[in-house]
């Protein structure tokens, strides 16, 4: 009787389960009864990838594809400036708008033994990491190793300012998410002492504002160099240098307030500034660079300049072309000389 005994529980506890995992899905309210360990919902499917950033790459690649395809039309040396001027300005516009919605603005981790999970006491080592952007924050937990205690410990949460924060924390203690990404969470409510979110909200809100603007000049300094209207194009190349630079000084206020101290364990983190800062940074000075360097040719060589971004073959190809032997038609010319002079004779006799 006992082994039927047994079988029989572990088919209640797997359609109970089951039923958890459902009533998850569908965002029904969770029991104490739900799930196991000791009662949280399945564990999530780690992040792999943002779907915003690959649409923006998508997107710009095939708009280099597209640009791309033009170059067999154009002749000699300037086929090589405009597949240069191509990437570059892609690649530009490209990471002005990836910079709104990539997640490590600013970012801290730290590896250490921490608690796992609430009404339990396994500590595991993990890896713990706070990832800042413009729109909200990441929070990532990942074992070392990645499997313990029969559990696969890989999380990447996020939480976002454009709702309320307070619902999606709310919403994670439901799910019953690890301790240490709870606590972190914590710290960006309304009602932590640290006062996180005002600060990290609004300092997003106008880098992301002022990086959408840099965008708008990168677009109209594009047009202007078609055109062409150059000395305007490399001003505004120089006014989108300006709007990045902005953007960072408005994300680097975060840093003015009083730092927050996430302490897990016995360890403790800071956030510092990380790669989507450093790649502003690199793409204003890019534009810097390019705006300075097209306003000065403007004035010290104005017609070379004109010539390099006009759409056509070079001049000196054209003045180098041999066009051959020439020859005179006498018998032309004597008939129109002679029938000149007899319409002179004529004029005369009357």
């Amino acid at each position: 009787m006992f082994p039927r005994h047994s079988h029989f529980t572990l088919f209640v506890l797997t359609q109970r389960r089951s039923a958890s995992a459902a009533s998850v899905r569908s965002g029904a309210k969770m029991t104490f009864y739900d799930d196991i360990y000791p009662f949280y919902p399945l564990q999530r499917t780690s992040f792999i990838f943002s779907g915003s950033l690959l649409t923006i790459i998508l997107v710009f690649l095939v708009l280099a594809v597209s640009l791309l395809l033009i170059l067999p039309g154009i002749r000699g040396k300037t086929r090589l400036f405009w597949m240069f001027r191509i990437i570059i300005s892609l690649f530009i516009g490209a990471v002005i708008v990836a910079l709104n919605f990539t997640s490590d603005w600013a970012e801290a981790r730290m590896t250490t033994n921490a608690t796992y999970k609430s009404f339990s006491n396994v500590v595991v080592n993990a890896e713990i990491g706070l990832h800042v952007g413009l729109y909200g924050i990441n929070i990532t937990l990942k074992g070392n190793p990645v499997v313990q205690f029969n559990e696969t410990i890989n999380y990447n949460e996020m939480f976002s300012w454009h709702g309320t924060i307070e619902e999606e924390y709310e919403d994670a203690l439901e799910k019953g998410l690890p301790t240490p990404i709870l606590y972190i969470a914590e710290k960006f409510t309304r009602s932590s002492p640290c006062g996180l979110i005002f600060q990290y909200r609004y300092s997003g809100r106008y880098a992301s504002a002022t990086l959408w603007t840099a965008f708008c000049c990168w677009m109209l300094a594009n047009i202007l160099f078609c055109m062409p209207v150059i000395l305007y194009a490399g001003y505004m190349m120089l006014a989108t240098a300006a709007f990045i630079f902005f953007s960072m000084a408005s994300f680097s206020t975060i840093m003015n307030v009083p730092q927050c101290v996430f302490s897990i364990g016995t360890d403790s983190f800071e956030t510092q500034y990380s790669h989507s800062f450093w790649l502003a940074l690199a793409t204003g000075v890019l534009c810097t660079i390019i705006g300075i360097l097209v306003v000065m040719l403007y004035f010290m060589v104005p017609e070379k300049i004109k010539e390099a971004f006009s759409v056509g073959v070079d001049s000196y190809e054209d003045e180098d072309v041999s066009y051959g032997e020439g020859y005179l038609n006498t018998v032309f010319l004597d008939g129109v000389t002679v029938s000149t002079l007899t319409s002179k004779d004529m004029a005369e006799h009357i």
